[in-house]
């Protein structure tokens, strides 16, 4: 019965991180967790060029 609930438990986690990341790609973002992600070139050097 433990396996079970941690195999939900692990499910949900990356659910949930799936589901971040397509927000993230929807709104354009090239670099996911860049500060300058709105803007990122697409390096994720951190730089606007």
């Amino acid at each position: 019965m433990e396996n079970v609930v941690i195999i939900a438990v692990v499910v949900v986690v990356i659910g949930f991180a799936a589901g971040y990341i397509y927000r993230q790609k929807k709104k354009g973002n090239k670099c996911i967790g860049c500060p300058y992600a709105d803007s990122c070139a697409g390096k994720c050097g951190g730089k606007t060029e």
